[in-house]
Parts: C-alpha cells; structure tokens; sequence
C-alpha cells in the first residue's frame, strides 16, 4: 500500500508541474482558501494543523502534492525528503562569458606576476580588479603593474556613475586597498582624499585601506561617517588596529541607525575597560531595536546581549527585564539566559509577530498565476534589463512575498552590495548583509538546484529570509542545502554578468 501510494503522490506531483496555465487557471474560491490554509499551517511550521490532513485527501492532485510537500518541509527544516520528489521542470541553461573563465583562471594565486600584469589589463573590469586585489609585495618589481595601481589611486571618481563597459570608483578603490599591501606610504599620502570623498563606496575602501596601514586617525573619522556601511567598515578595523583605546568613538556607533554598524560596534567593545558605559549604551539601543520589531536586526541584537551578558551584575537585572519580553524568541532566550546567570530565573516571554500571506499567494502556489518581474539597472549603473520567472512551484510563499515587495517599490533605488564573479551578486537591502525586509521570509528548500541563472534568497540562518536576493553566476550545489530558489533568469543573464559592486536597481517592474 505505501508504494502504491508513493506512485500515486509522484503522478499527482507531475501532474500538477506539467499543468497546463488554462487548466491551472480554473480556480474555485474553495480550492483556494484549502490551498490558503494549507500554506498558512507552512509558514507558521505548525505540523499539527489539520489543513495538512484535509489537503492529503483532497481529490485534487495538485492539493494533496502541495500537501505533503508543505507537511515535510514543516517537520524538518533542511526537508531531506524533497529528494525523494520528482524533478520540477529545470531552469534555462546558460554557458560561461570567456572573461569569466579568465577570472577562474587567476583564483588565488598571489606568486603569478606576470600572470597578474597580463589580467590587470584585461577587456574585463572584473578580471582586472581581481588582478588588483591578488597583488602582494612579491610582485612590487613589475614596474608597469605598480604604475597601474598608482595610475587608477590618484584619480578617484567624484560620483558613482559608470558607462556600461566601464568602471567608476572601482578601480581607484581596489588599487589603493592594493597599494596599502604592498606600497603603504603611497597609501598613506592618498588616504586624506578618499577619507573626504562624497562616494561612499570610495570611503568604505579607504576605511580597509586605513586598516592595513594602521592609520588610526583616519579610522576614528571613518567610525562616525554618515554612512553605516562606512561606519561598520571602520569600527571593525579601529578595534583590530587600536584596541580599546578607540572605545569612544566606537560606543558612539552603538547608536547608529544601521544594524551592521550596532552589531560591528558590539562586538568591539568585547572586555571594554569601560564596561559600566559600554552597558548602559547596549541596554538603550536594545530597547529601540525592540522597538523596531524589525525580525532581520537579531543578529545586532544578539550582539547587544552578549554586551549586556558580559558587563551585567545583579544589580543590574531591573534594567534588563524588561527585554525579556521580545517578539523574537531567540532573543528573548538569551536574555532570559542572562538572569540566569545573574541568579534569577526569570522566563522569556515572547509573541511572534504575526504572519499573513499576500492575497494571491494560493495562485500563484497552483500555477494560476506565473508573475515574471522585470529588474531594470539603471543608466548610471551601465544600464540593462533582466526578466526574471518567479517559480512558485518551488517557492510559492516566498515568490508571492517578493512580487508584492516589487509592487510596492521595495527594490527600487537599491544596490548590488555583494559581487562575487564567480560566485554570485547580491543586493536588494540596505547595502550590506545585515539590514533586509523586516519580516523574516522561511525557507521553501526544494528540488530545483543552485545553478546558473537561478536565483535564491538571501538568509543569516535557517528561515532568517531578509528579502535580499541573490544571483548564481555559475553552478552552486552546495548552496542546495541551505538556500531556497525562488526565481530564475529568463532573459539578461548578460547584464546579471557585468553587475558590478554597487550597481543600482532604477525599479523592478511586474511583467504581467
């Protein structure tokens, strides 16, 4: 009887993926409010809920597989079973762009000068800031190498737009992080006019730059810039290069408004002479964030805890009780933990925020809806345009997310903050890997693997979905695992390849 009804969920599965969109169309409102709850049960992991029953017996294929799909990923977060499901249709396939087989070619090789003299002139900039970066002082006797490093620091861009083969602030940034390993006093003498640039991108490299060069001076200007990127890029290196001795500058950026900036400046306070200060300012920006009931702050606030952990006495409980009461649970755990160790026994007390589907995510899970967004990059980003297919047969929670997001205006005007070339580009939050969507998405794992083209969501832990998303450049299978699909490029996988660092989205529009 189990293999029969194993035969029968797989023809029901490939059935309802090979559904025609005519067929998939005929929606009743009872089907989609079954489907509604079914999905619903998911996204709260509640396997227990009684949709999951009713749908594994509902005479509609298509229902019982969605069912059973929903019930497993509900009872185990890494779905080991989606394995044991037949294959959904498989995204497009795209061959290589030669420069990025170029780019391979260099990998980690920091002895090949010549090799590296050959590449930092290449057609591709994404091979010749990979050059940039891999130059170490074994290769500071190549005259003409060293004259292009020199050649791209002294003219940093003044703005952050580039024509669509070129760079801007790019190759001025890489070169001075490279001159700061292998030429440090040209380094030095350039620092002052990068630290006071008004592209921020150019700042965040000069806070690297000051890094390597131990120049403490500009690293304390750097950990109070406007911008949190900066910030966060500066506090980590001041605490490596100036110990504690910067406590002052660094407990101002506790304050800061970006959750990478608080969570930097927490971490670098660790064993701070000054705990008495250092705790205070951890409690009161505790209680903000509490305040923003933003789920994607937890890593900041987890940090802000460990603070709070290591300078607390008992005296101090008071003032930290209140933050036992937290829309996160792990949140509200290590607080509780903290009394814990202060002597008291305190429970956390915590009420998840609540959780609605967008209103035609039943649809959209059912293929009666095949929304395809269309991602334009702006002109001063070189332009370009990628369609993208949302795939709500894997993901149908996530993909209905991101479709509103996208009709809301939610991308538009962010960056591509994350370029790996031979890895994958990231963007779509606030320009760093710590501020997304403030609601947390959950992992949809499904059968459709990491490869070229497709597209995944971005998450600091299992379903910590902050709504960044993230583009495969080549084939990544040990991202199956861990990372949901959740769309893939149908056309553009060309303007994907030339993103650079810090390319702008000008709006993401729904194809209808």
């Amino acid at each position: 009887m189990r293999l029969i009804a194993r035969c029968l969920f797989a023809a029901g599965f490939a059935a309802a993926s090979a559904l025609p969109h005519a067929a998939a169309a005929q929606m009743t409102t009872a089907t989609r409010q079954v489907v509604d709850r079914i999905l619903r049960s998911s996204e709260w992991r509640d396997t227990s809920a009684t949709p999951y029953a009713d749908g594994l017996t509902n005479p509609d294929a298509r229902i019982r597989t969605l069912a059973q799909r929903e019930l497993w990923r509900s009872r185990d977060p890494l779905f080991a079973k989606r394995d044991s499901l037949p294959a959904l249709p498989a995204p497009p396939k795209y061959d290589d762009p030669a420069w990025r087989l170029r780019f391979r070619a260099l990998g980690r090789d920091t002895t090949n000068c010549a090799g590296l003299a050959t590449a930092i002139a290449d057609e591709s900039w994404h091979v010749r800031l990979r050059a940039a970066d891999l130059v170490r002082v074994n290769c500071t006797s190549d005259a003409q190498l060293m004259a292009t490093l020199r050649a791209w620091a002294q003219n940093p861009a003044t703005n952050a737009a580039r024509p669509p083969a070129g760079v801007s602030w790019h190759s001025s940034a890489h070169a001075l992080v490279a001159l700061a390993r292998v030429a440090p006093a040209d380094a030095r003498a350039l620092l002052p006019r990068y630290v006071a640039s008004p592209v921020p991108h150019l700042r965040n490299y000069a806070a690297q730059a000051a890094g390597i060069v131990y120049d403490t001076a500009s690293l304390r200007r750097l950990a109070a810039d406007a911008n949190d990127n900066v910030k966060e890029t500066a506090v980590t290196a001041l605490a490596r290069v100036a110990g504690h001795s910067s406590d002052d500058v660094i407990l101002g950026a506790v304050s800061a408004q970006g959750y990478q900036a608080v969570r930097a400046a927490a971490r670098a306070l660790k064993e701070s002479p000054r705990g008495d200060a250092v705790l205070s300012a951890a409690l009161t920006m505790a209680l903000r964030l509490r305040g923003d009931s933003s789920e994607t702050s937890r890593d900041a606030r987890m940090a802000l805890v460990e603070r709070i952990a290591e300078f607390a006495k008992p005296t101090d409980w008071p003032r930290i009780a209140p933050l036992l009461s937290d829309f996160d649970c792990t949140v509200a755990k290590a607080v509780a933990a903290v009394g814990t160790k202060l002597g008291v026994n305190d429970a956390a007390r915590c009420v998840p925020l609540p959780i609605s589907l967008p209103p035609n995510t039943a649809s959209i899970a059912l293929g009666a809806v095949a929304p395809r967004l269309r991602v334009v990059m702006a002109d001063s980003s070189g332009g370009g345009v990628i369609v993208v297919r949302l795939r709500g047969d894997i993901a149908p929670i996530m993909a209905a997310r991101v479709l509103e997001l996208a009709q809301r205006g939610a991308y538009n005007g962010l960056t591509w903050h994350r370029v790996e070339p031979d890895f994958v580009v990231q963007g779509g939050g606030g320009g760093n890997e710590y501020v997304g969507h403030p609601r947390f998405f959950r992992d949809e794992l499904g059968t459709v693997p990491h490869v070229r083209g497709t597209v995944g969501m971005s998450t600091r832990g299992h379903d910590t979905g902050d709504g960044q998303w993230f583009f495969n450049v080549r084939d990544n299978l040990r991202l199956n695992r861990d990372y949901t699909v959740f769309a893939e490029v149908i056309e553009g996988i060309e303007v994907v390849d030339r993103i650079l660092e810090g390319d702008v989205i000008a709006r993401v529009e729904v194809v209808r």
